[in-house]
């Protein structure tokens, strides 16, 4: 059974995440196909300070824009 791991920064919703386990699992049914029923989608959500970039913490660097529907 796939296991996707998703790791990001902590805020976003849930409908976002309902489409993002959504869409990587119609991706992984068609690039192997496997049933949708044995696609898992594991979300972990993290802090800005909690993630390095270049030795900096991303929570002392400015966020980047957020993109817009």
């Amino acid at each position: 059974m796939p296991t996707l791991r998703v790791e990001m920064f902590a805020g976003r919703t849930l409908e976002q995440k309902r489409t993002l386990a959504r869409e990587l699992t119609e991706a992984t049914v068609r690039a192997l196909g496997v049933p949708a029923s044995a696609v898992e989608v594991l979300f972990y959500d993290i802090q800005r300070s909690d993630w390095a970039v270049g030795g900096t913490l991303r929570s002392d660097l400015p966020a980047p824009p957020q993109p817009t529907a």
